[in-house]
């Protein structure tokens, strides 16, 4: 594809980065055909190749963001299925990441959707708050139908019951047990550990009992990803800034073998902390550093080699494959592998290429096509007849079990790929079995 940026323009490393990624695309049109956006609405528009030429000329003009291209880049869910599709390698992740932080700065949305979007930005990344205003909803879920449709539909996403807080997610460090083989820091998150604190501590008697010491870092917390996907740079590289200084202090203290991440949508960004600090000369050695550091932890999982013990029941497992994980990090066959050692029948969800619906803050900023994809996969689902579905994403786990919870259809348990090898390898029997 043609550029015609200035030299002025190309002086901005943003620009320069989006220019040599909008100068990769060739127009071939192979992203249409596993765009969930493109394939549910038909609109070029609504596809990666038409909002590829959508911010081009935002770019390239250097006006404010029009109505026209905010409707449709907001509508993209970043499941980068496109990336895993392209020929050309292009990167689009980092050119919708660029256009969102460019209409966040020179686009004012109307009232509503700029209180919504504060809201969000400022409640989900942090666990105490993200808490209350669950409580919040709980309280307020019998006078629903006297809100906004969108609050509304949040209000109805909210859990009915909330688990308790973790003794796990403050500080500390858990030791290995026999020899230590790795030692390793735990990002604990920050929606994850209060909606479902049990995948954090499935993680640490997992990895432990396979010979990791597991360190929950002293000011590691939210990693950024939700602000980040909503053009909220400042506050995206706040957050990431001080995740680094927590695990790189680790790093240079006792040392580190891997920051562990269990959740896929964050494991996506912190392994792209290297590129999104790339010219701060202060962050950018130890972004580096800690990018490189960065697992999910099936791939740590797969270095330990686990244990099974046999005494797991032999459920068939509906694997659904997170975004962030398929495409994002290209970690497709590895979890399938270990729950099949582990014993387990798995199998492959059918259109498995097409997102949930979750991304992150998509179903509450998106609630209608979120809801649509969400539907699709829970049929999906049910058509590979299994026992229980694993993911390993908190955004997926929650999306699909609420899908499958109003659909009226036969039960089915909705658990983490860790609690399930957890269980397999001498743990408790997860609670979401019954």
């Amino acid at each position: 594809m043609q550029t015609s940026f200035t030299l002025a323009q190309l002086a901005d490393p943003a620009i320069q980065a989006s220019n040599e990624i909008l100068r990769k695309c060739v127009h071939c049109g192979f992203c249409t055909a596993t765009c969930p956006t493109y394939v549910l609405l038909g609109d070029e528009r609504d596809s990666p190749r038409g909002r590829i030429y959508l911010i081009k000329q935002m770019l390239e003009s250097g006006r404010p963001a029009d109505e026209d291209t905010v409707r449709h880049v907001d509508r993209c869910l970043s499941c980068l299925s496109c990336m895993t599709t392209c020929p050309s390698s292009v990167h689009y992740m980092h050119l919708v990441d660029h256009a969102r932080a460019y209409i966040e700065e020179t686009y004012r949305r109307p009232f509503f959707d700029r209180i919504l979007r504060r809201l969000l930005a400022r409640v989900l990344p942090d666990p105490k708050l993200f808490r209350w205003s669950l409580r919040a909803a709980q309280l307020g879920r019998p006078f629903r139908f006297l809100l906004p449709a969108r609050l509304k539909g949040m209000v109805a996403m909210a859990p009915k019951r909330l688990p308790r807080a973790s003794a796990t997610d403050r500080p500390q460090v858990f030791r290995a047990e026999g020899s230590r083989r790795m030692r390793v820091a735990l990002m604990t998150g920050c929606a994850q550990k209060v909606l479902d604190p049990k995948i954090n501590e499935a993680t640490i008697r997992l990895l432990t009992r396979h010979g990791c010491e597991v360190v929950v870092a002293e000011g590691a917390g939210c990693c950024g990803a939700l602000t980040h996907h909503m053009g909220r740079e400042d506050d995206a590289l706040a957050k990431a800034k001080a995740n680094i200084a927590a695990w790189h202090r680790e790093y240079e203290g006792e040392g580190l073998d891997a920051v562990v991440i269990n959740a896929s949508g964050c494991g996506t960004t912190v392994k792209d902390y290297g590129f999104m600090l790339r010219s701060d000369p202060q962050w950018s050695a130890r972004a580096a550093i800690v990018a490189g550091l960065a697992k999910d932890v099936t791939e740590v999982l797969r270095e330990l080699q686990l244990k099974p013990t046999g005494a797991a029941e032999k459920l068939t497992v509906a694997y659904h494959s997170a975004c962030s994980l398929q495409h994002g990090q290209k970690i497709t066959a590895l979890p399938k592998q270990l729950l099949a050692e582990a014993g387990f029948a798995v199998r492959d969800v059918p259109e498995a290429h097409l997102c949930c619906g979750s991304a992150g803050t998509y179903n509450l900023l998106q609630p209608e096509l979120a809801t649509q994809l969400r539907d699709r996969k829970v049929e999906n689902i049910r058509s590979t007849g299994a026992d229980a579905v694993a993911a390993g994403n908190i955004g997926c786990l929650v999306q699909i079990g609420g899908g499958l919870a109003r659909d009226g259809g036969r039960p089915i348990p909705v658990l983490h790929t860790v609690e399930l090898l957890d269980w397999a390898t001498g743990g408790p029997r997860p609670a979401a079995l019954g």
